[in-house]
């Protein structure tokens, strides 16, 4: 396989793992005593702008790997 299209391939489905799930779930430290620690999630958001230019990147690497290689 070509490199291009493996990248192009990655960046399609980044893009699409940030349009479906819309984010994710991180932990954040709220208070730490000696080794006692309280953590809480976090949710953090992927823009869907993004998400939808990660896509159309994909799909232009893909294309321009296809055509030069041609």
């Amino acid at each position: 396989m070509r490199p291009s299209v493996i990248v192009g391939v990655i960046l399609i489905a980044l893009g699409a793992f940030g349009l479906v799930r819309g984010g994710f779930t991180t932990q954040k430290d709220l208070v730490e005593v000696g080794d006692v620690k309280i953590t809480a999630p976090e949710k953090q958001s992927i823009p869907s702008w993004a998400s939808i230019l990660a896509i159309v990147l994909g799909v232009g690497v893909i294309a321009v790997g296809a055509r030069s290689k041609a």
